[in-house]
């Protein structure tokens, strides 16, 4: 047995260790992921028989305004929630500095990582209230109307998407603080010997160390973007009059509330098509531009 081990050690240890990691997966994740489609096929309600009605969940969920809606809410939460890792980025640069003074400031910016995103849901909705909230008074103190941003549907999705975005640039923060500390400062120093300075200096030689990180940020934070529902939940319930509802949302509303979890799960999988052709994309152009690099 001994010899065995040592003679195969090589293959069995790393298959080992990632024995229980790959059958949590597959029976959490991907088994789940199967069932949720399966189930998009048919009209159920979640307990009771399921009656098959092959792609017409699909039909008319294309065909429903409401999903229209929140696929529009989805676009402008990825588009808007791509800035969390430029402003993590740019903070972080100012936050890396050795002065003692950083050490309170950091502590301020890492206030949102450690929070619930109910938490932050709920402080955000209390900010935006227009009779005692921070903003109304701001809106008060410059003799102007506060607005209500929360019962405003031109402005509900940007005020929770400014809640969120709260938290996501403290946790892209907190990745480059980690990437700037592993930067080669020769590298650094060598750059500015020939000349290179400023944005030079971050463009070539800084920023091509933090690809890795800036990699890992870019994608957790498109899966965040996709998959966001405890903000919506907590401050609007999707609303006003739907406005504000994203993807994920109307999955949960219409699955617990509207006991239609074959509509539901078809909403799930057009989610995880979005998501995985996206995240299929970025890494296929981040690989490329590796090689090009190389």
């Amino acid at each position: 047995m001994k010899q065995l081990w040592s003679r195969h050690q090589s293959w069995l240890t790393p298959a080992l260790l990632l024995f229980l990691p790959v059958l949590l997966f597959g029976t959490v994740i991907a088994v789940s992921a199967v069932q949720s489609i399966w189930i998009s096929f048919f009209d159920w309600d979640g307990t009771g028989p399921k009656t098959w009605v092959g792609l017409g969940n699909y039909i008319e969920l294309f065909s429903d305004p409401q999903f229209m809606v929140s696929l529009k809410n989805n676009v402008i939460w990825l588009a808007l929630f791509l800035l969390a890792p430029v402003i993590g980025l740019a903070l972080a640069i100012f936050l890396n500095q050795k002065l003692a003074e950083m050490r309170i400031v950091k502590a301020v910016f890492f206030i949102p990582l450690v929070l619930a995103h109910v938490i932050i849901g709920v402080v955000f909705a209390w900010f935006y209230d227009p009779t005692f909230g921070l903003l109304a008074m701001v809106f008060k103190a410059l003799g102007l109307a506060p607005v209500a941003v929360l019962s405003n549907e031109h402005w509900v999705t940007f005020g929770i998407i400014v809640a969120a975005l709260w938290a996501q640039v403290a946790f892209c923060l907190v990745l480059f603080l980690a990437g700037l500390s592993q930067v080669d400062h020769e590298l650094v120093a060598a750059g500015r010997l020939d000349g290179a300075s400023g944005w030079r200096l971050f463009r070539y030689i800084v920023l091509p160390q933090l690809r890795s990180v800036t990699f890992v940020a870019s994608i957790i934070t498109v899966i965040m973007s996709l998959r966001n529902f405890d903000m919506i939940s907590v401050m609007t319930q999707g609303g006003p009059y739907g406005r504000s509802t994203v993807l994920a949302y109307q999955m949960y509303d219409a699955t617990i509330f509207s006991y239609r979890a074959g509509y539901g799960a078809a909403i799930a999988t057009v989610l995880f098509v979005i998501m995985s052709f996206y995240i299929g994309w970025f890494l296929r152009h981040t690989l490329r531009e590796e090689k090009k690099g190389r």
